[in-house]
């Protein structure tokens, strides 16, 4: 009887032994329920700024032709002793090659007065080269420099109708707001060979200028 509860002790012990639980240690780690975490990706480089474009603003408008109307005042200096008034039109057109500072000039210029109770007629068509000068958006000023014929009626006794001119004086274009229509004043001295002397004679002229 001893003999038996020996043995059922030691049986009890060898599964008490089996079924004891694994020690902590010995346990294998258990698999993480979350995903492994990816490489973090690089960061995006801001997109290099681009230049800036802003607009370019020249000192002239980008208009290559010019033409101009308008009244006209003329002091005909004909001799020492003789000086008439007269009035008429001025007609010019300027052309500048790719809108630059230097144009080509030409000009026109007709003038009705009196003298002894006779009308007179004068007469000029010139050419030459024009510069101008940018004051700012809406004004624009410019000198020139012309030569050309000239002739005046009637016919005296003083010598030809027809003689040798040439002007030179500058103006003053004026333009209320950008577009293709501007103001313009104007002064010159005109130069003439009428009666085998010189004249120098001054006019005035002020009109509209239209752009293209």
């Amino acid at each position: 009887m001893k003999t038996k509860q020996i043995l059922w002790g030691a049986i009890l012990v060898l599964m008490a032994g089996t079924w004891a639980p694994a020690r902590a240690g010995d346990a294998a780690p258990a698999a993480s329920s979350e995903p492994a975490a990816l490489p973090a990706a690089p960061a995006a480089q801001p997109a290099a700024a681009e230049p800036s474009r802003g607009g370019v603003f020249g000192v002239f408008e980008h208009y290559t032709v010019q033409v101009y109307a308008g009244y006209s005042f003329f002091q005909f200096h004909e001799l020492s002793t003789l000086t008439q008034d007269s009035n008429g039109f001025n007609f010019g057109m300027v052309y500048y090659p790719a809108a630059g500072r230097f144009g080509g000039d030409g000009e026109m210029m007709v003038e009705w007065g009196t003298q002894g109770g006779r009308n007179t007629h004068f007469v000029a068509g010139m050419g030459g080269l024009r510069c101008r000068f940018g004051v700012t958006r809406g004004a624009e000023w410019w000198i020139h420099g012309l030569a050309g014929h000239s002739n005046f009626l009637p016919q005296t006794i003083y010598g030809p109708q027809g003689a040798f001119a040439y002007e030179a004086g500058g103006g003053l274009d004026i333009s209320p707001r950008r577009g293709h229509l501007a103001y313009r004043i104007q002064a010159d001295a005109v130069g003439t060979n009428f009666f085998g002397t010189y004249q120098y004679s001054p006019k005035v002229s002020a009109g509209i200028v239209l752009k293209f």
